[in-house]
């Protein structure tokens, strides 16, 4: 609701970035932790970790430019907004391909480290959507619910009008893909596996969210969303990772 949290001198503190910095890091602490426990090399997850992030920020960002091809031809200078517009989905394909990258060159076990990290993803996503709702981004439909919230000083979501707060129910479901994962992983009978269920438990929950959403800048394709429309084949995709992984280590 209040995105400029306190300014230090000339600098100022934002919300969506003090929670996407948060988020980063426990994400890092988290999955260093259960590296150890899993008997993984957690000296591995501050540079995998780091090459996720690049990554991750990369794709999140060629994919809002992929959604927003019509205003570029027509204003190239779209291009040089590089603080503001990015899409998850392409977060989440560029930081996968970059840690698969990293675990390639070091020649580590991807698909051990890929289960162990994607939990932390999730809670540091569940952090990022409080930096959105902070911001005002990636704000819901009007609502007259009792759930509606409303925004008075917004860059991004509409002022003085009541709307859902899809970046509250986001981030609620983010936590609790993170918990869903960690007892899923006591009991995975292969490596991928759990990293195919986030694919598919997100995508899930993002495509049902993406009927609530208001903001408009998203792209679609024909009659669903750019996420809608990606959220098919990465849930397709995690389907594949569970069967075909199903008892292989």
């Amino acid at each position: 609701m209040k995105n400029e949290l306190f300014s230090l001198g000339p600098f100022t503190v934002y919300g969506y970035g003090l929670m996407i910095a948060i988020g980063i890091l426990v994400a890092y602490v988290t999955a260093e932790y259960r590296a150890k426990k899993h008997g993984l090399d957690p000296d591995k997850i501050f540079y995998l970790v780091i090459w996720a992030v690049v990554g991750g920020f990369a794709g999140a960002k060629v994919l809002y430019f992929l959604t927003r091809l019509k205003d570029i031809m027509e204003n190239p200078r779209v291009l040089l907004d590089l603080a503001d517009g990015f899409v998850v989905y392409g977060g989440i394909i560029g930081g996968i391909f970059s840690a698969m990258a990293y675990c390639k060159i070091k020649k580590m076990p991807f698909l051990k480290y890929f289960d162990l990290v994607m939990p932390s993803v999730a809670l540091a996503q569940g952090f990022g959507r409080i930096g959105c709702f902070l911001a005002g981004c990636c704000y819901g439909r009007e609502t007259d619910s009792a759930l509606g919230i409303v925004f008075h000083n917004s860059s991004y979501a509409p002022n003085d009008v009541k709307l859902l707060p899809t970046q509250l129910i986001s981030s609620g479901l983010d936590f609790l893909l993170c918990a869903v994962l960690i007892l899923l992983d006591r009991k995975k009978k292969g490596d991928g596996q759990i990293a195919g269920a986030y694919l598919v438990l997100y995508s899930i929950g993002r495509f049902i969210l993406e009927f609530y959403r208001g903001d408009l800048i998203r792209g679609n394709v024909g009659a669903l969303t750019t996420s809608q429309f990606i959220a098919i084949f990465v849930a397709m995709a995690g389907v594949v990772m569970i069967a075909v992984r199903n008892g292989r280590t």
